[in-house]
């Protein structure tokens, strides 16, 4: 299941820019001394020969990064959904001046974009695949894109940790020159993940899943090992009750889910009303058995805050615990 979003001329202010078959990263910043540099994205390896002056966004996963790194004003345009509860005032002015391509997303929540809407805004780089617009299609055109890991179609990482997080921030630092800025964010975060476990400890011995329920009624989705919940939780000091699943999200019935009865609940959703979200949980049959519903052990927040690896999975850390620790 995927719930997270998914010609013409002038193409000669890009055409520098390739993908190429080179086997390892280069340590030196495209534009800092005239040399080329090579970051690995999704099992590609992508080489910028100067530093991106002309980005396009179309999924939201890379805006902290990059305000982290001081380049979101060099974003030309964005397109998705940028829900404003996942930044502070700074980010969400700076977000505000980009201006919006589309916010056509389909139920599934995959964004709805021309290829020649992107094109006309000579991008340099794209951040975040979509159906229409995958590696291969805007390699051919010279440009280059990165992808959030965890979302890559191949290449993707086994497994998601806190070291997924820091890793992209300093492939991000690499691309724009800014390994200083980068160094500083991981820095913080992983100060602030410290600070967290300090706090929980060991945890005091409960059980947590976290879900994706469908609102109206349907399939609801939990999180395995392969996810970045699974660390998350861990972190929070929860044990995860569906840690055993060797996957990233999955169908779970509601069955299963009093069946393994955790003690706390993280529901996560893209848009809509948390109420609604909670309800979904609520009203499957027999729900009430379940410690967490039973309890109102439970945390609705936006899917960012947990999935994919990215900063913002530290501001969830911090908000489950302060939810659950008390």
């Amino acid at each position: 299941m995927k719930h997270l979003f998914t010609v013409v001329g002038a193409l000669a202010a890009v055409g520098a820019l390739v993908l190429t078959g080179c086997s390892s990263a280069e340590n030196s910043s495209a534009g800092a001394s005239g040399e080329s540099v090579t970051v690995q994205n999704c099992g590609t390896d992508v080489t910028f020969n100067k530093t991106p002056e002309r980005m396009v966004l179309l999924k939201s996963a890379a805006v902290p990064a990059l305000h982290d790194l001081g380049v979101l004003d060099q974003v030309v345009a964005r397109a998705g959904a940028y829900p404003d509860a996942y930044y502070d005032q700074a980010t969400r002015d700076e977000l505000n001046k980009i201006p919006m391509l589309s916010d056509d997303l389909d139920a599934g929540g995959h964004l709805n974009i021309s290829k020649d809407t992107v094109i006309a805004q000579q991008p340099d780089l794209v951040l975040g695949e979509v159906d229409n617009l995958d590696r291969a299609s805007l390699s051919q055109l010279g440009i280059p894109l990165i992808e959030e890991p965890a979302m890559c179609k191949s290449g993707a990482p086994e497994h998601q940790s806190f070291d997924s997080i820091y890793d992209q921030l300093e492939t991000y630092g690499t691309i724009f020159n800014k390994k200083d800025r980068a160094d500083a964010a991981i820095s913080d975060l992983k100060t602030r993940v410290d600070a967290v476990k300090k706090q929980v400890g060991d945890g005091d011995g409960r059980t947590a899943a976290v879900l994706y329920p469908t609102v109206g009624g349907g399939t609801t989705y939990a999180y395995g090992s392969k996810s970045m919940a699974e660390p998350q939780l861990e972190a929070a000091g929860f044990k995860n009750v569906f840690g055993d699943v060797d996957q990233r999200v999955f169908e779970v019935t509601g069955e299963e889910l009093i069946n393994r009865n955790p003690d706390v609940l993280i529901l996560l959703y893209s848009e809509g009303d948390e109420q609604a979200v909670a309800d979904a949980v609520k009203n499957l049959p027999g729900a009430d058995s379940i410690t967490a519903v039973r309890d109102n052990q439970m945390l609705v927040q936006l899917m960012n805050f947990t999935e994919p690896a990215t900063p913002l999975v530290v501001d969830g850390l911090e908000r489950i615990v302060e939810r659950f620790y008390q």
